[in-house]
């Protein structure tokens, strides 16, 4: 079982990026713009040996909004939007895959929101069939979807299943009533508990659950009552996000009395016993907020050291070009990354100007590169070999990382990592501070003010 230290924890929350990529976000610029995207996927696929493909489509449609939602979502009842969304879906796919090398294996498929759920069975048939129109599908691929157990019927599951989709993820956030009313989400349990039961009913290889601390009238009272029975429902994987509570980016997230959020240690009292409650029933902390069966392939990615970070989250398909396709959808290809525009009408007039649809991005440079792969490392492996990076990069560590190494002292002294003569290594109790540890790497937090652009750590 893993055990926190409390004080510990409160000594190191403050804002800082979740490291999905490196430059994060703030950094990347409009000078990156399709040109430049268009440029770059010409580049990258203009040799041998390519790598693999991952696929992402934001399907950004919600029936009603949850208060605490960061995510970009629209909320509509009105389903006619799908139908509009769906035919630019294909135009982008067309777009963008005519620059991609023929036959380049599609290894990782994901759909998110919004909630994908939101299209009808027969329009989730209509954009699988756009993407293997135009993309070579692998046939052992990981084909996950994100769903609301509130509007998925048992027809959307058997659809997705004769399609080939094999992941499922679904939020939960917290069973108990007062919360779900609070951030206007009534789910009740038997809800979620009929979602899993067709899951497994019909065959997919793996189930998601993701629950949220921090969240308004949680204590760790009520809570402990939800990860209970988590853990009876059994999923292969469960994501415990930290609620950031960020008003100022997110004005419906006004609606939430701060009154009513837990704050500092009563919060990570409540952190404390899900991690402790979820690694003592069997699971593995895998990292930050995902935990997972022994058996389950992101521990073993994450053991043999090909662990890797995207904007899915943790994943176990290292190496790929990742394509966005929709609204505020992110790609990183080769050394950039570009995001699409994030209101629909900016969507919708570039693709029917026949450009691509992006509106931002950020192409890397060489210290970048190398900042990076220490930081992707530290967040997968939870240790990091300097001689490694010296091969990879040709530098010396030591000299390179002489400010970053002094500013990790504090992490060893409090015995969250070990600074061994080959080998930084981060103890269990650091790796709920792994953001922390990381953003010791980021030059680019170096310019004042920019943390504050980020949620809280913890």
């Amino acid at each position: 079982m893993l055990t926190i230290n409390i004080d510990t924890l409160l000594k190191y929350d403050k804002p800082g990026p979740r490291y999905t990529s490196y430059p994060t976000a703030p950094v990347w610029n409009a000078e990156f713009g399709p040109e430049r995207f268009k440029a770059k996927i010409i580049e990258t696929n203009s040799g041998k040996d390519l790598p693999p493909v991952s696929l992402y489509f934001h399907i950004p449609f919600c029936y009603s909004l949850c208060f605490y939602c960061g995510c970009n979502s629209i909320i509509t009842k009105n389903r006619g939007h799908a139908s509009e969304y769906l035919s630019y879906l294909r135009k982008e796919i067309e777009i963008i895959s005519q620059y991609i090398k023929k036959g380049r294996r599609v290894v990782q498929l994901h759909w998110g929101g919004g909630s994908p759920d939101f299209l009808s069975p027969a329009e989730m048939e209509t954009l699988y069939g756009h993407i293997v129109s135009n993309f070579s599908i692998a046939k052992d691929a990981e084909i996950g979807v994100e769903l609301d157990p509130r509007e998925t019927t048992l027809e959307h599951m058997k659809i997705l299943k004769g399609l080939g989709f094999n992941r499922i993820s679904m939020g939960v956030q917290d069973f108990n009533p007062l919360v779900q009313k609070a951030i206007n989400r009534i789910q009740p349990e038997n809800i979620t508990r009929r979602l899993v039961n067709w899951c497994r009913d019909l065959g997919f290889y793996s189930v998601n659950i993701d629950l949220i601390y921090g969240l308004p009238h949680q204590t760790t009272g009520t809570f402990n009552k939800t990860v209970e029975k988590i853990i009876e429902i059994n999923p292969d994987r469960i994501a415990l996000f930290n609620y950031a509570h960020v008003p100022w980016m997110k004005r419906h997230q006004k609606v939430i009395r701060e009154d009513t959020l837990p704050q500092g240690r009563e919060k990570l009292e409540i952190l404390k016993m899900a991690i402790e409650k979820f690694t003592s029933a069997g699971y593995v902390y895998v990292g930050m907020d995902h935990f997972s069966k022994p058996q389950d392939e992101l521990y073993i990615a994450q053991k043999e050291k090909t662990l890797y970070r995207n904007f899915q989250g943790y994943t176990t398909k290292a190496g790929c070009d990742l394509f966005g396709f929709g609204i505020t959808s992110i790609s990183m290809v080769g050394n950039s990354y570009s995001q699409n525009h994030k209101a629909l009408k900016d969507y919708y007039a570039a693709l029917n100007n026949g450009n691509m649809a992006t509106y931002r991005g950020y192409e890397l440079n060489s210290d970048d590169i190398i900042r990076r792969h220490v930081i992707t490392r530290l967040m997968c492996d939870f240790e990091l070999t300097p001689s490694d990076v010296e091969k990879q990069f040709s530098i010396t560590f030591n000299e390179y990382f002489r400010k970053e190494l002094k500013r990790l002292e504090p992490f060893r002294d409090e015995g969250l990592l070990i600074m061994h003569p080959d080998k930084i290594e981060i103890n269990d109790s650091g790796r709920i501070l792994i953001r922390n540890i990381a953003m010791v790497f980021d030059v680019y937090l170096e310019i004042q003010g920019r943390e504050m652009r980020f949620s809280r750590t913890i």
